[in-house]
């Protein structure tokens, strides 16, 4: 998690040394506040941006799609599947308790996604 005003440059090399995709953005109080991906990271440098100079809160995804703690894997992926994105924030109140990747679910939940779309591609 890092805060708005880190910069692009930072928040990648973060990302490279944890080998991750994705970092929070958030406010002091662990709000979360956005989402900066490698998709975002590659839009900032075609822009033709500085990354050292360029600043979360310019290019981050804002107001994410989030889950709670409570909800079940096949609601994440689901949210994921809709909004085709690869990183949802887990969320407990306003405060950022976890991040889960599309990359993190294996067998039986991403089974119960695949025939979930087939059935819908076969009804629609």
């Amino acid at each position: 998690m890092l805060t708005a005003d880190t910069s692009v440059q930072v928040a990648c090399q973060h990302m490279y040394e944890r080998h991750v995709g994705a970092v929070l953005v958030v406010d002091h109080a662990k709000h979360l506040k956005g989402i900066f991906t490698g998709r975002d990271a590659v839009h900032t440098l075609g822009e033709g941006r500085d990354p050292a100079r360029t600043r979360l809160d310019a290019v981050m995804t804002r107001a994410p799609a989030t889950i709670s703690p409570d909800q079940h894997a096949i609601d994440a992926l689901r949210a994921m599947n809709d909004g085709g994105y690869r990183h949802l924030p887990v969320v407990e109140g306003k405060k950022v308790v976890a991040i889960v990747a599309r990359a993190d679910f294996e067998g039986l939940e991403l089974d119960r996604l695949e025939e979930e779309t087939s059935l819908w591609e076969r009804v629609g």
